[in-house]
């Protein structure tokens, strides 16, 4: 056990330090323009070629990269409150019907047009179907995916999310959208919770407190999303050579049981077991655990594997992206809660 812990301690605290580094320079820039996540995969990214030579960071930077990520989603469920998502979710699971369709059916279109990978195309769905670099953290080892691809699908969603965080609240204001109206876009449009935030309280304290339920909300879907794409991996994996023949899919071995603990503790926290005293500070472990992972992440990814994925993969996400937004839009003004 002491073995094992001196394996992977080295990385574990590199990859802290970096999360520290980054949560801190994140801090520096005003708006919360670039989240602490995505700060943090651009550091390790930035560090792969000065930490990547030594062979003792290794272990314990894969580890954060899966068991730590694991540990900050689980967490992340103190944030969440049954009672609130049913509220305001009868009016937004309508919409987000149709903007989750958008993502995965034109993402996959667009995708098998461009010929890029199933992987890849499928992360920069989630991302823009549920929750940003959360969600692709969380499908990404799911499926299997490169580490480069993770990246590069963070490093895709933080662009476009710079961009609506500008542009959203001015074009809400020229159209004269309600509070709610306003909210539920937001909500279901926007990506990464940093990006909903930023953008949601750029128009009022109502529709700030909106958007970030129904963001919330989109978040529950990684549940789903993860249990799919675990039957998906496997039932790829269970081909035999010839690709005729499959395997019989064992569920024990795909099912995600870290999402079991993340609805328990929503559970708990939707039930008041989880004392109110204590939410504050379980919420900021879930926050740096995920910058964690993500420095983990970006630790492992070299600025030179993302270049050789090319530019295909980014003019995807910006056109899934660009058509949720006008699609989360249409479907408020065709239903009159613009």
């Amino acid at each position: 056990m002491q073995e094992k812990i001196n394996r992977v301690a080295p990385g574990i605290l590199l990859s802290a330090s970096v999360a520290v580094i980054a949560m801190f320079l994140s801090s520096l820039i005003p708006g919360d323009i670039i989240g602490a996540t995505v700060m943090a995969l651009l550091v390790g990214m930035a560090l792969n070629p000065l930490f990547s030579k030594y062979e003792q960071f290794n272990k314990g930077v894969s580890f954060t990269g899966k068991m730590i990520l694991r540990l900050g989603i689980i967490l992340m469920g103190v944030n969440m409150n049954f009672a609130e998502v049913l509220d305001v979710g009868k009016y937004s699971l309508f919409v987000m019907i149709f903007t989750m369709g958008t993502a995965f059916g034109a993402g996959n279109l667009v995708g098998k047009l461009f010929g890029m990978n199933w992987k890849l195309t499928n992360l920069l769905s989630v991302s823009t179907a549920i929750c940003g670099g959360s969600a692709v953290a969380a499908v990404g080892p799911v499926i299997k995916a490169k580490d480069e691809d993770v990246a590069y699908a963070i490093s895709s969603t933080f662009i476009f999310d710079v961009l609506t965080v500008v542009v959203i609240p001015w074009i809400g204001m020229a159209l004269g959208m309600s509070n709610m109206g306003y909210g539920l876009w937001v909500g279901t449009a926007v990506n990464d919770t940093s990006s909903v935030v930023a953008a949601g309280y750029a128009f009022s304290e109502f529709a700030g407190n909106t958007a970030v339920i129904v963001k919330l909300t989109r978040t529950l879907f990684i549940i789903p999303y993860v249990l799919i794409f675990s039957f998906i991996t496997e039932r790829i994996e269970a081909k035999t050579v010839s690709g005729q023949v499959h395997k019989p899919v064992n569920i024990k071995k795909i099912f995600p049981y870290f999402i079991i603990m993340f609805l328990v503790v929503v559970l708990f926290r939707s039930t008041g077991i989880i004392p109110e005293t204590i939410v504050p500070g379980l919420s900021k472990s879930s926050k740096f655990f995920m910058v964690m992972a993500l420095s983990a992440i970006g630790l492992k990814t070299s600025y030179s594997d993302i270049k050789n994925i090319g530019y295909k993969p980014m003019i995807l996400g910006f056109i899934v992206d660009t058509l949720v937004v006008f699609v989360s839009i249409g479907i408020q003004v065709a239903t009159g809660r613009f």
